[in-house]
């Protein structure tokens, strides 16, 4: 963990809290324990286990795996696209720490029922701000059951001074553009050096196209491709990604 992320954890107020919800933690060594929701704080999540992992098996409908994180430096669980998805996003988000998949399971009586809960992802800001992510396909929003089943978690988060979001996905060019740039989110697969010569020749207005010629005489098309694109990933370069990533996207050099 990094020293932003101990000072962000440090930091994080008291919160409100809830006399209604327990959760369950797995730790490291597998046991698991349950505290009240309104005892939770985020950073036992972060360095809590996923609550559930998953299992491959022929003919599934759900595409579940491990994707490498470069906000944690280390591979984060997901159960299908959708999700992934999500979890892409929040890597590409500047303002993000830290990321828990399936951070505990909640539990709590709504209307005289015993009801479980697992989220798929906790989302840490560089602002303190905790936020739980639950993701559904829009098609499913609609069904009462599915409906009911979000609605009592996202109440009882929000009472704990979390916020809760229920995310669907996203305009499909942006999300496209985020995961071709997620393909340089290894710090390994360019060299500083590279990257500094790229953003020391990247002028406000002038295209990747134009930018690759500038430097063409001085690196591989090979090695100047990835340092473009490790440069968006980091956001050290901006460009409209709402419109198809290709050669002639103009490129504006980050604050």
């Amino acid at each position: 963990m990094s020293v932003l992320e101990v000072q962000v954890f440090a930091a994080e107020a008291p919160l409100k809290p809830s006399d209604n919800g327990m959760v369950s933690l797995r730790q490291l060594d597998g046991t698991a324990v349950e505290q009240p929701l309104k005892r939770l704080r985020s950073l036992q999540v972060v360095r809590a286990k996923p609550w559930r992992t998953f299992r491959n098996r022929h003919g599934q409908k759900h595409h579940s795996g491990y994707y490498w994180c470069a906000t944690t430096g280390g591979h984060v669980l997901y159960e299908s696209r959708l999700e992934l998805a999500r979890l892409i996003l929040a890597d590409f988000d500047p303002q993000v720490v830290a990321i828990a998949a399936q951070p505990f399971q909640m539990r709590a009586q709504v209307g005289g029922r015993a009801r479980r809960h697992i989220p798929d992802y906790l989302v840490v800001g560089v602002d303190r701000s905790v936020t739980v992510v639950n993701v559904k396909p829009a098609s499913q929003l609609a069904q009462p059951e599915i409906a009911e089943a979000l609605a009592w978690p996202a109440e009882l988060i929000e009472e704990h001074g979390w916020a809760h979001e229920i995310w669907s996905g996203e305009d499909p060019v942006y999300l496209e553009n985020v995961r071709f740039l997620a393909s340089q989110r290894r710090a390994e697969f360019v060299a500083e050096e590279v990257l500094d010569e790229v953003l020391g020749e990247a002028v406000d207005g002038a295209t990747i196209r134009e930018l690759m010629l500038r430097l063409q005489a001085s690196f591989e098309p090979s090695l100047l491709k990835p340092a473009v694109l490790r440069l968006l990933w980091q956001q050290r370069l901006t460009t409209d990604l709402r419109r198809q990533l290709d050669g002639d996207s103009i490129v504006e050099v980050c604050a």
